[in-house]
């Protein structure tokens, strides 16, 4: 079972575009929201990146 690499670049793009699509629609929101992560503390910041990782294995199980 060989990597079909054009399934991972059309996911990575994916990524790429809804990552940015918040700082570009607004991006004095995103500024504050930022600085919100950088003062959180780290546990936080772990479980938000826990929480992700659950739901997007949940959703590709689901694919």
């Amino acid at each position: 079972m060989g990597i079909n690499w054009h399934d991972l670049l059309t996911a990575f793009a994916l990524v790429l575009i809804i990552e940015g699509l918040l700082p570009f629609t607004i991006p004095d929101k995103i500024k504050s929201i930022y600085q919100r992560l950088v003062d959180a503390p780290d546990n936080s910041l772990r479980t938000m990146g826990l929480a992700s990782i659950i739901a997007g294995l949940a959703l590709l199980y689901m694919v």
